[in-house]
């Protein structure tokens, strides 16, 4: 059975900053075989897009949930949207 593609939008709040949390939620989606980005928000909140299949995209929010040892996720945002396919990899954006 082939599974479904989609694209999740996740906005993540907490003690999410300077944990490595864009670095760790890299190499989880890389694992995972996810496209997209991770980046910083100036308000201290960390913003990401993932696309690939919908399991994978949901161990991933599974993972997010929890972060990086060092990181306190208060709470977590999450809009699923329609597929685009518009990402070669998964990387961290600095804008």
């Amino acid at each position: 059975m082939k599974s479904e593609k989609t694209r999740c939008h996740v906005l993540v709040s907490g003690r999410v900053q300077g944990v490595f949390f864009r670095h760790n939620t890299l190499k989880k989606a890389k694992n995972l075989g996810l496209k997209g980005w991770v980046r910083n928000t100036e308000n201290g909140k960390v913003e990401a897009v993932f696309e690939g299949d919908k399991e994978k995209i949901e161990k991933m929010l599974e993972w997010i949930k929890v972060g990086p040892p060092l990181a306190k996720v208060e709470n977590l945002e999450v809009k699923w949207e329609e597929f685009k396919g518009e990402f070669k990899d998964f990387k961290i954006k600095y804008d």
